[in-house]
C-alpha cells in the first residue's frame, strides 16, 4: 500500500455561537483536512486546527506545509508511519501541525485497511471512557456561575476558567463559579500568557481560596525559569501549555522544575507517536499530563481521545471539546460530547466517515 495522494484541503466550518477568550473573540473554525490515498482508492483522513493567537501557525501555513511534504512522501509504505516521519523531518523542520495532520491520514488508512481502531494500533488504550472539561470565556462572574451550573447539570465534572491579565474581574470570576458549584466540579484557570512574571504570582496567590486543580500557562511561553520561580512561590498546581513545544522544552521545564503538569496537543506536537512519547517522558519524571486542543472537528477531537486514554499519566477532562462549539463538521456522525464523557469507538481508523458533500460546503480556497 503505497501512497498515491496527499491532498490538503481548507475548511471554515461556523461556530454555534462566537467564542470570547484570552486571545480575541472568535466565530468560525478554519481547518485543514488532510486526505491521504493508496492504489487502491484507499483513503485515510486527518485533521488539524490552528488557533489565531495560540498558534504558531495559521491554517494557510499548513496548508503549505502539506502541500510541499507530500511530493516527498509519494512511494512510501503508508504503513510504515515513523518513516514517514523521518522523511518529513528531513525534508522540513518543524511544521509539526501540518505533520500531525498526515501522520494522522497515516493510522487512519492503516486502521481502515486492516479494521483496528487507531487507539488499538498505539497499543491499546488504559481506560475505555474519556472525560471532558467544560469551558467558560472572560466573561461577566454572573454569567460565568450560570454557564458552570448547566455544564454540571449536563454531567460535567471537570471545567476550565480563561482570565486575562491581572484584574480583580478574574478573581471575581473564578469566585463565583466556585460559590455556584461547590465541590461538585474540579476547576482549572486559564491565563493563556497573559500575566507578567512580576504580576504571576500575587495574581495566582488570590485564587488560592477556589481551591484549583492548577492553573495554566501565567506567563509568556519563552520564560521557562520565570515560571519555575513562580511554581515554587504558590501552592496551586502550575502547568505548562504553550511552553511545550517539542521534547527539548519538555526537558528544559523537567530540568528547572517549572511545572507540575503539562498540557500536549496532537497538532502542536507533531502526531499521535509523538504526542504520546512526550507523555511517558512527563511521566518518568512523575509529572501529570492534560490532553487536548480547545477547538477543532471531530478528526482531531478523536485523534485526542485515543492519546488520552493511552497513559494513566493523564488526568480527567480532555480538552478537545472542539466539536461542541461547531455548528457543523466533515464528518457523517459528529462526536458526541453532550455529557462530558465518550466511550472509546471500535469503529476502524479514527472511527468517523468523511462526508464529501460536506467537505464541498465548508471548503475554502487558499
Amino acid at each position: 500500500m503505497r501512497i498515491t495522494a496527499i491532498e490538503p484541503i481548507l475548511v471554515d466550518v461556523p461556530l454555534k455561537a462566537p467564542v470570547q477568550g484570552v486571545h480575541g473573540r472568535t466565530s468560525v473554525q478554519r481547518s485543514v483536512l488532510v486526505r491521504l490515498s493508496v492504489a487502491d482508492a484507499l483513503e485515510g483522513w486527518g485533521n488539524v486546527d490552528p488557533t489565531p493567537g495560540y498558534s504558531a501557525v495559521s491554517a494557510r501555513d499548513v496548508y503549505d506545509t502539506v502541500r510541499k511534504l507530500a511530493p516527498v512522501l509519494f512511494g512510501l509504505q503508508a504503513f510504515d508511519v515513523r518513516r514517514a516521519l523521518a522523511v518529513m523531518d528531513a525534508a522540513v523542520p518543524g511544521r509539526y501541525e501540518a505533520k500531525a495532520a498526515i501522520e494522522m491520514a497515516l493510522f487512519d488508512l492503516k486502521g481502515r485497511a486492516v479494521g483496528l481502531p487507531v487507539h488499538s494500533l498505539l497499543g491499546g488504550p488504559v481506560r475505555d471512557q474519556v472525560t471532558f472539561n467544560a469551558w467558560i470565556g472572560t466573561v461577566a462572574p454572573e454569567q460565568a456561575a450560570r454557564e458552570a451550573l448547566a455544564w454540571l447539570a449536563r454531567g460535567f465534572t471537570t471545567a476550565k476558567i480563561k482570565v486575562s491579565g491581572p484584574g480583580p474581574d478574574g478573581v471575581d470570576r473564578v469566585a463565583a463559579v466556585r460559590a455556584a458549584v461547590g465541590h461538585r466540579m474540579a476547576l482549572r484557570v486559564d491565563f493563556n500568557e497573559s500575566l507578567t512574571a512580576a504580576e504571576a504570582i500575587p495574581t495566582i496567590k488570590a485564587l488560592e481560596p477556589y481551591d484549583l486543580t492548577l492553573v495554566e500557562q501565567p506567563i509568556a511561553r519563552d520564560q521557562i525559569e520565570a515560571l519555575a520561580t513562580i511554581r515554587r512561590a504558590i501552592q496551586i498546581p502550575l502547568m505548562a501549555d504553550e511552553s511545550v513545544v517539542d521534547p527539548a522544552s519538555l526537558i528544559e521545564i523537567i530540568r528547572l522544575g517549572a511545572a507540575d503538569l503539562v498540557k500536549v496537543k496532537v497538532m502542536k506536537q507533531g502526531g499521535l507517536l509523538r504526542t504520546l512519547a512526550m507523555i511517558e517522558i512527563a511521566a518518568a519524571a512523575k509529572l501529570r499530563v492534560v490532553v487536548g486542543h480547545g477547538f477543532g472537528l471531530t478528526l482531531s477531537t478523536l485523534a485526542e481521545a485515543a492519546v488520552a486514554a493511552a497513559s494513566d499519566a493523564v488526568i480527567n477532562g480532555c480538552e478537545a471539546v472542539g466539536p461542541l462549539k461547531m455548528a457543523g463538521d466533515v464528518v457523517a456522525q459528529p462526536i458526541d460530547l453532550e455529557t462530558g464523557t465518550i466511550t472509546l469507538p471500535d469503529a476502524p481508523g479514527l472511527g468517523a466517515t468523511v462526508v464529501p458533500d460536506l467537505v464541498k460546503r465548508y471548503r475554502v480556497e487558499p
